[in-house]
């Protein structure tokens, strides 16, 4: 594979997107950084294939990344492969609007093929390739010029070891049918939806002081407030107000802006300056949360109740008899929220009881929550069992009486 000097110019750029325009698939990866920024910065991007690979400077004076964004948002007959690209996705939404497509992470399909639910990168380099990755500049400030050797060499290992794995992970996803599997979670996390951050839901994100429509109304206007300023000084939402100062204003309003200097969490400062006084504009003007707004009580509330929560930790039990057979991780089949729904009753709007998740779980899991499957040891190993329709009505006599 042929390995490019760092692209710090437009016109090699061009070249090298003019070239992997005709792939079948590139590798993308990003490195930035975001401790002290809203938006996270994008210091490096390393893309390649079967033959090439490069890093290209964003930071870079004389450079413009157009056709890089081009390929990754327009080119729609390459296919984009990342590891857990769920922050270089957010990365090219915030400098286009628009997502990589079509998508293919390794992370996701890992968990097709029987891998843990979150494998790391050089977790899964060694497991397909048997590569021992260099972890020594992964905690590098990528932002700092001049980047040395050490630093694009491990930059771009990132790219050319999924050259190698995506081709055959591909291939063993044929080889076991699974590789419809993915395709929903692949359009998920090319979502723009997941990327579009409105100041008027983020609210829901801020762990919230109780149910009062009065507070959670505060709350969300103080949230979009915070937003729009984080965005506007491009600095993180943690630099403007921490989400429990945030809540307790919520839940404590001060009367007048010189109360602020008296908030813990707060500088002194804010009782006369103008942050202040954008802050105590916005708590005077919120109204109550509109009922149809209010968060849904938890799963485990009074929707759900004992005997379901006890169904549903059977459904758990379940799954990791299933994900064991089939060799899938868990997370990939069904999540602990789904499955207390199921046990609560519903059956619209859950992905285990469609395609592929039904085939090879949503149905039995149906029939567990209906009594129609049980629990038993088996060649000292735990598995489920079918019963009989004499047992079937005994257990649904007793769950009657």
């Amino acid at each position: 594979m042929k390995i490019h000097p760092l692209i710090t110019t437009t016109e090699s750029l061009v070249q090298l997107c003019e070239r992997l325009a005709s792939s079948d698939f590139i590798t993308v990866d990003t490195e930035f950084m975001r401790e002290s920024t809203y938006y996270p910065l994008l210091c490096l991007v390393q893309v390649g294939n079967d033959k090439e690979a490069a890093a290209i400077d964003p930071l870079a004076d004389d450079i413009d990344l157009t056709a890089l964004l081009d390929l990754l948002t327009d080119n729609e007959d390459v296919l984009k492969v990342f590891h857990a690209g769920g922050q270089d996705v957010e990365i090219i939404y915030n400098l286009t609007g628009k997502t990589p497509h079509p998508i293919f992470d390794t992370q996701i399909a890992a968990m097709a093929l029987g891998q843990s639910e979150q494998i790391g990168y050089a977790n899964l380099v060694e497991s397909w390739l048997g590569i021992h990755v260099d972890k020594g500049a992964r905690f590098t400030d990528w932002s700092r010029r001049p980047l040395d050797d050490r630093q694009i060499d491990y930059a771009i290992g990132d790219v050319t070891h999924l050259s190698e794995i995506f081709p055959r992970m591909l291939q063993k996803l044929q080889e076991t049918d699974r590789g419809l599997w993915l395709n929903t979670e692949m359009e998920k996390l090319a979502s723009p939806d997941n990327y579009a951050v409105d100041p008027e839901t983020v609210w829901r994100r801020v762990k919230s002081p109780g149910r009062n429509p009065q507070v959670l109304g505060r709350l969300k206007a103080l949230a979009g407030w915070r937003e729009n300023e984080a965005q506007e000084k491009n600095l993180p939402r943690g630099r403007i107000i921490k989400d429990e100062t945030m809540a307790d204003i919520a839940a404590h309003p001060p009367k007048k802006q010189t109360d602020l200097g008296r908030v813990r969490g707060l500088s002194a400062a804010w009782k006369n300056n103008d942050i202040g006084g954008r802050m105590m504009q916005v708590l005077e003007q919120a109204g109550p949360l509109p009922a149809d707004e209010m968060p849904k009580r938890g799963r485990r509330g009074p929707g759900l109740g004992k005997e379901g929560a006890l169904v549903a930790d059977l459904l758990k039990l379940l799954l990791k008899i299933r994900s064991r057979e089939i060799d899938v991780a868990s997370r990939l089949i069904a999540k602990a929220d789904v499955l207390e729904r199921l046990a609560a009753g519903e059956r619209e709007g859950l992905d285990i009881l469609e395609g592929w998740r039904f085939e090879q779980f949503g149905s039995d899991a149906l029939d567990l929550v209906e009594g129609k499957l049980a629990f038993a040891i088996v060649d000292g190993k735990l598995k489920m069992t079918r019963l009989d329709s004499a047992n079937e009505q005994q257990i649904q006599d007793s769950m009657a009486s």
